[in-house]
Parts: structure tokens; C-alpha cells; sequence
């Protein structure tokens, strides 16, 4: 049903990679939510009240709310998707991580309300009335959201959106939290016994359980975080992929919202190559990945001497030995600078942000290391910290 929906309603739907198409199933998915969530909200209060249920009342306040997160998850894709401006001159596509913090922490304050709501009705009693209408309006609500679910987790990973995989959770914590409502409904009306508060009370805690990791998942993109494995893999396999790549390495990449990333690299060369032909791969690396993956890189050239076997042999030496240390490190750039007294030993040292050793505690193992091949080596090391979650 989703994708006949998603047919009939978002323009060039097949484009999801598209911004503006983005945007599209975006609102698309904001409107339906703030209906269903609307619509949910009317029919249980109406039955809440009757029946006198504090917890069936919270319910239908919760959807109400949640067609309030729908609306700031609206906002968030139509301001996400103003282009860039003077003052913001890479867009404005944060504002989609922002309006999924929002929505996290409308549903905190939801499971807070239903815990104080439900404690009141713990300390200060009163009866719920059972009926077939409260028990099929309750049905038909986990069966609305329990759709809603699957809607907004399929949307939102079409369109790699947090605020849509946020609100596909906020469903599935509803579908539980009126399944305990319907569950205690029947539970008080066999036995007599009314479990209507407590319900109430396990709902809210769960809500907040729930909630403290979304907040969590939609605070790390604003924070900034390490680009995905795969990702970085396929940067650097794109790369080496071209003549006259020898290697890859002190990759950044930049976060402005979904859709919306920046990176940077260094790319090894061979120094003997025309620098112009040099310059030229870059550009065409460059310009690739600009139509083919929408991301753009920006490539800095490292000229490496290909043609001097012993400084060849001594990089990879000291390669081996560094990534003994950890398998994460690695050298580049490296050079030397004989002289009557002793060899200049450049290069730079990736040590990743996690690593046991200090920089200062790696450059100084890393300088013994040099010295066991080279006695009379000056190391003038620089050690780089590794921006991302996998350094090849």
C-alpha cells in the first residue's frame, strides 16, 4: 500500500536521491501522519472520556502530539530543503536532523506526562468502564499505527532520513502502549481488579526508555559522526580505481544533512608523472564523484618518489612494523633527506582517535622503530588522527 500511495502522490517517486524528490516523500509523510495521529486522537478521547480511562485518555493526547511531531517533521523537510545562502553557504539540510530531536523529545515529555498522569490515578482511583466500542477503537489503533510503522521505516530508509526512522519508532511505542491500555482494560473488567494507572505507569516508563535513544540517534549527525565503513570503503576503492592512484588516505568527511555531504582526501601520485597529468585525474576524480555519488570531494596531491628502491623498501618496513602496533596505523608521505651527520626521516603517522597510546607515546615508539633500520635517522614525525571509522 505504501508504495501505491507513494505513486499517486510523490512526483518522480523512482528519484529518491533527488533533493527535491526527497522533499517530496518527506511531506508526503508528514501529512499522512498528522491524519492518522488527528483522527486517532478524536476517536479515543471520545471513548476515554465515556469510559473515564485516564490511560485511554493519555493515549489519544499522545496521538495528538504525535501529529504535532508530524508537524515539526513537515517544517524540518520544507526548511531542510532551502537552498544555500550567503550565511549558509552548505544549505540548510541540518534542519531535518533538528526537527528529528524535536520529535524525540515530544516523546519524552509524552512519557513523562502519562507517568505523572498515571500516578495520580494510582494514588486517587476511579472506575473505567468496558465496553465493545473502547475495545475496537483501541483495535483499530494498533492496527492504524502498527501500518504507520512500517510506512514511515519504509520511507525513511528509501530517503536515509532519522526524523522519519524516529517517528517510525514513536508508532511502534504507541502500538505497545495501546496494547497495554486494551490489555488492562480487559484484565480490570474480568477481575475487577483496576490496572488502568499501572498500565499507564508501564507505558510512560517505556516511552521514555525509548525516547532517550532516539535523542541519542538524532543528536549524533548534529554532533558529528564517523562516516559509515561502507562508505569510506567506497571512496577509497573509487579513487585507487584510476591510473596513477598509488594510495589514498586522511579522508574528512562533512555532514550538512541528508544528502547535503563534503570530504576531503590526499591521494598519492607518482612524482615522476607530468604534474599536469597529475592534476588532471584529480580533476576528472573530482568531478566523478560529483555526478555519480552527489558528493563533493575535494582531492590534495601527494607526490611520492617511485623510483628509489631503498626509500620504497624502508616505507614499507616501517609500514609493517606500525601496523603491528595496531592495524588501524599506517604511514604515508614519507621521505628522506640524507646528509654526512644523519637522515632526515619525514613522514606522517595515522594513529586512530581510540588508540591506547597518546600521539606524543605513538611518535615515540614509532621513532624507535625508524631507528632500528636507520641509527642515524632525525624523525620528524606527524601523527594524524584518523576521522573515520575505518582506515584502510
Amino acid at each position: 500500500m505504501t508504495d501505491l500511495l507513494v505513486k499517486l502522490f510523490v512526483k518522480n517517486w523512482q528519484d529518491a536521491a533527488n533533493p527535491t524528490v526527497r522533499t517530496r516523500y518527506g511531506q508526503f509523510a508528514g501529512i499522512v501522519g498528522i491524519a492518522c495521529n488527528v483522527a486517532l486522537s478524536l476517536a479515543k478521547g471520545a471513548i476515554g472520556l465515556v469510559a473515564g480511562s485516564v490511560s485511554i485518555v493519555a493515549d489519544a493526547v499522545n496521538n495528538l502530539s504525535d501529529a504535532a511531531s508530524n508537524i515539526v517533521s513537515l517544517l524540518g523537510f520544507k526548511l531542510a530543503s532551502k537552498p544555500a545562502d550567503p550565511g549558509h553557504p552548505y544549505g540548510h539540510g541540518r534542519f531535518e536532523y533538528l526537527s528529528g530531536l524535536v520529535v524525540a523529545i515530544l516523546v519524552a515529555a509524552v512519557g513523562i506526562e502519562l507517568l505523572q498522569s498515571s500516578v495520580d490515578k494510582i494514588m486517587n482511583p476511579t472506575p473505567t468502564e468496558f465496553s465493545a466500542a473502547l475495545v475496537a477503537v483501541l483495535v483499530l489503533s494498533m492496527l492504524v499505527k502498527l501500518w504507520m510503522m512500517a510506512f514511515n521505516r519504509r520511507i525513511g530508509r528509501r530517503i536515509s532520513s532519522e526524523t522519519l526512522e524516529a517517528t517510525a519508532v514513536d508508532s511502534r511505542n504507541d502500538v505497545v502502549a495501546t496494547g497495554a491500555v486494551l490489555a488492562s482494560a480487559v484484565v480490570s473488567a474480568l477481575t475487577g481488579y483496576d490496572l488502568d494507572g499501572w498500565a499507564g505507569l508501564a507505558v510512560g516508563a517505556f516511552i521514555i526508555w525509548s525516547s532517550i535513544g532516539l535523542i541519542r540517534d538524532t543528536v549524533n549527525p548534529l554532533l558529528g559522526t564517523a562516516p559509515d565503513p561502507e562508505f569510506v570503503e567506497h571512496v577509497r576503492a573509487k579513487i585507487m580505481s584510476y591510473p596513477g592512484v598509488l594510495g589514498t588516505h586522511d579522508l574528512m568527511v562533512h555532514d550538512y544533512g541528508p544528502g547535503r555531504q563534503f570530504a576531503s582526501a590526499h591521494v598519492e601520485m607518482a612524482v615522476e608523472t607530468d604534474p599536469m597529468e597529475s592534476h588532471d585525474t584529480l580533476d576528472n576524480i573530482e568531478q566523478d564523484f560529483k555526478d555519480e555519488d552527489g558528493l563533493i570531494i575535494t582531492l590534495h596531491y601527494d607526490p611520492i618518489v617511485t623510483n628509489d628502491p631503498h626509500v620504497q623498501d624502508l616505507r614499507n618496513w616501517i609500514d609493517r612494523r606500525v601496523r603491528a602496533i595496531d592495524p588501524r596505523c599506517s604511514i604515508h608521505d614519507l621521505r628522506t633527506v640524507p646528509g654526512p651527520t644523519h637522515t632526515n626521516v619525514i613522514f606522517d603517522c595515522v594513529r586512530p582517535t581510540d588508540l591506547a597510546l597518546s600521539p606524543d607515546e605513538l611518535r615515540r615508539r614509532v621513532e624507535a622503530i625508524v631507528k632500528e633500520k636507520v641509527p642515524d635517522a632525525v624523525c620528524k614525525i606527524t601523527v594524524d588522527e584518523s576521522y573515520v571509522s575505518s582506515e584502510q
